[in-house]
């Protein structure tokens, strides 16, 4: 019997210890790229798309590791406008209910472009009050949807030549460069609290195009157009060497009173990658977030997807790819590190 009290003590007491005894320290989870970049006040972003939603690992690194997403063909006007006057948002409405669900803001892409439109669009001759009509039909029918669900537009989508001339497009054939502006009012009419960005490519360094854009920032400004920003692409490749001009670039249209964003970065190499293509793609990188820290106004990094296995690149330009932080097999590339190092 006295054993058996003994026995009962002993497990009472080895109870009482493991109950008092401090828990074993859990070991934290690290910060994410978005955790880092929000102790800067930027956002840290992925593009994604529709088909890619159904790949489970994929949409659960997307929903943790970024607070930001922008939708990489849902809101084009093909999609969202497939016959004249008939409207879609099912792919975007899917992206942004994903986005909610993981409490990740939603950058619209994209209202105004001369690619991916519709073939009733494209495929005739429109009148200038004709076209006119469509286009803000389109602008403020999406806008509108969009409302409160979208932080930024981006407006009207590459709008210029290498040169800094006009690119040759339906809108600019028909509607003289003013279509530019009236995008601008007509989308601030629909949703005034959004901000309303134009985007391109190859803008990055200073030079012809990156000037075309700043002349008709201040332009718009001047003529009190609702304008609040400039997405510089950043679709970098290695062979083309980095843009060194980039935060000057940022600083100069922050002096407008605008804010920036990298609003679809990625950097591509000549297939296969090797030790030092990917050495010098992380440095980019790298360079690339502190040239964003180092502007006040540069708001936010969005990455054109974020992993090769649904990277754009291979199908546009042959033998060339591998332009992601992750690989196909969703495992981080130097590149990641590097980005983590420069939110540190």
């Amino acid at each position: 019997m006295r054993r058996n009290r003994l026995r009962l003590a002993g497990l009472l007491a080895a109870v009482l210890v493991a109950v008092t005894a401090p828990a074993a320290e859990a070991r934290p989870e690290p910060p994410t790229l978005a955790d880092l970049a929000q102790r800067h006040g930027r956002y840290f972003g992925s593009a994604t798309d529709n088909p890619e939603l159904t790949d489970a690992p994929y949409t659960a690194l997307l929903g943790s590791e970024f607070d930001q997403i922008t939708p990489g063909n849902g809101m084009k006007w093909y999609a969202t406008e497939p016959q004249q006057g008939v409207f879609d948002f099912s792919q975007g409405d899917e992206i942004v209910d994903l986005a909610r669900a993981n409490h990740q803001k939603v950058r619209g892409h994209t209202l105004v472009w001369h690619s991916q439109l519709p073939g009733w669009l494209s495929d005739r001759e429109w009148t200038a009050d004709e076209l006119r009509a469509v286009l803000k039909k389109h602008i403020q029918t999406e806008v509108r949807h969009y409302r409160g669900k979208v932080f930024a537009w981006d407006v009207v989508n590459e709008a210029f030549n290498e040169d800094g001339t006009y690119r040759e497009t339906v809108f600019y054939r028909t509607l003289g460069p003013g279509y530019i502006a009236d995008a601008l009012r007509w989308a601030h009419q629909a949703d005034p609290r959004v901000k309303l960005y134009l985007n391109d490519y190859n803008i990055e360094s200073i030079g012809p195009k990156s000037d075309a854009y700043y002349r008709l920032a201040q332009e718009l400004r001047a003529q009190g157009v609702p304008l609040h920003g400039i997405g510089l692409q950043a679709h970098l490749a290695l062979q083309y060497g980095y843009p060194a001009t980039l935060e000057d670039n940022l600083r100069r249209f922050s002096r407008l009173g605008l804010d920036t964003a990298l609003s679809e970065v990625d950097i591509r190499m000549y297939v296969p990658a090797d030790e030092a293509k990917l050495a010098t793609q992380a440095a980019w990188y790298r360079d690339l977030t502190e040239a964003c820290l180092a502007v006040r106004r540069c708001v936010g990094i969005t990455l054109w997807d974020y992993t090769d296995k649904y990277s754009w690149i291979p199908a546009f330009f042959e033998g060339e790819g591998a332009a992601l932080p992750w690989d196909e097999q969703l495992r981080p590339k130097p590149a990641y590190y590097a980005i983590r190092e420069a939110l540190k």
